[in-house]
């Protein structure tokens, strides 16, 4: 039996108005829905931020909650431009939804994200926000304040060898500098024209060198996500200087989250197995050396480095040390951070930086693991 249907035809006029909602639009399961949520809950916890950036009087601007989600989408959807994203808002509504415009709105231009960077800078709000996100994770008890894995990863910088050129010259064209065969170039009496805070770096014996800066993240094991990020300058201390830091800072975290314990009148027991408990730092061979565990040490933080046992070298981990199944934990947990090095340099775009200088690229890797966070938070959450 044949059934009969009429040929559909395509109109040649279109319509010129519609009842759109973008809300029917996005599927009730699409998987931004609930980062949606999450990144609102977040950002209402900055307002009073936001509110120092501005003026009481004047021009209206774009809200910057509106700026921060857009960076959001542009490392999630792997955009590889500020430039695309506008372009891309000009029809995808997607993104519309994502950022509660509406289809009358008129997309806010790339030069906007310049106009307002600066701003954000000068109030630290990428920092602020990774600290709300991660800050979120830890009430929802997702994250843990004992157990931690440190890693460096090169960043490369936002400039060409050939910019790489002598200290005391100026100007010029970097196109007469693309032969270098031969010539003897270190980071003492060299530096890149294009971004001075970049170094020239390799990230292994053999390997090209680039000029790069050095990411480091310190990661919580039990779910593997990101507690703190840190961008620095590319030299052979960086890492564990930098591990050391965000160990400090993750120190005065667990404090601030006692106190705050303490004023909502907790049970003592409890308040005492908290407080007695040591905290422990996971990193590779690199990490192997006598002034890092030394460090780790003095801040009564149990290093669980890797050992490196060369020839003609002796670990400064010991037995006191290896002997404690927590070790071997933990030399199993740290391999989760390379997960984190992977999302970001594949699908977040920070495999080489946008911009030039270290504050800049500083603030968008904060937003990036930020970002890699917030998805391991949705699918960490109960339905």
């Amino acid at each position: 039996m044949i059934s009969l249907v009429m040929r559909g035809k395509t109109p040649e006029q279109a319509s010129m108005l519609a009842l759109v909602s973008l809300e029917s639009r996005v599927p009730p399961d699409h998987p931004l829905r609930a980062v949606k949520a999450l990144v609102d809950e977040v950002l209402g916890k900055l307002d009073p931020v936001f509110d120092e950036m501005y003026a009481d009087s004047g021009r209206p601007s774009v809200p910057p909650e509106r700026l921060l989600k857009s960076m959001l989408l542009m490392a999630l959807y792997s955009v590889r431009s500020e430039r695309q994203f506008c372009e891309q808002l000009a029809y995808n509504m997607l993104f519309i939804w994502f950022l509660d415009m509406d289809l009358m709105d008129k997309p806010f231009d790339a030069t906007t994200f310049s106009k307002n960077r600066e701003r954000l800078l000068e109030h630290d709000v990428a920092r602020r926000f990774f600290d709300a996100v991660a800050e979120h994770a830890h009430d929802l008890g997702l994250m843990g304040s004992e157990h931690f894995s440190v890693d460096g990863s090169l960043i490369e910088a936002w400039g060409s060898t050939k910019s790489f050129r002598p200290k005391d010259e100026d100007g010029g064209d970097n196109n007469g500098f693309a032969d270098f065969r031969g010539t003897k170039r270190s980071n003492e009496t060299h530096e890149s024209k294009t971004d001075p805070d970049a170094r020239l770096a390799r990230k292994g014996r053999g390997r090209e060198a680039k000029l790069s800066h050095m990411g480091h993240v310190l990661m919580e094991n039990r779910h593997g996500l990101a507690a703190d990020f840190e961008l620095t300058e590319a030299n052979g201390y960086a890492e564990r200087e930098a591990a050391l830091d965000m160990a400090d800072r993750e120190r005065e975290k667990r404090r601030r989250r006692e106190r705050k314990k303490k004023r909502k009148q907790r049970k003592a027991s409890r308040r005492r197995s908290k407080k007695g408990r040591r905290l422990t730092l996971a990193a590779d061979k690199g990490y192997d050396t006598r002034d890092f565990v030394r460090g780790c040490r003095e801040r009564h933080i149990t290093p669980h480095v890797a050992q490196n046992q060369h020839a003609h070298r002796r670990s400064a981990i010991d037995g006191r040390t290896t002997r404690h199944p927590g070790y071997r934990l933990s030399a199993t947990a740290r391999l989760l951070i390379e997960k984190i090095f992977a999302w970001m340099k594949t699908i977040g775009g920070f495999r080489r930086s946008r911009f030039r200088g270290r504050a800049k690229t500083r603030a968008s890797g904060l937003i990036v693991v930020a970002t890699y966070n917030l998805l391991r938070i949705v699918k960490l959450q109960p339905a």
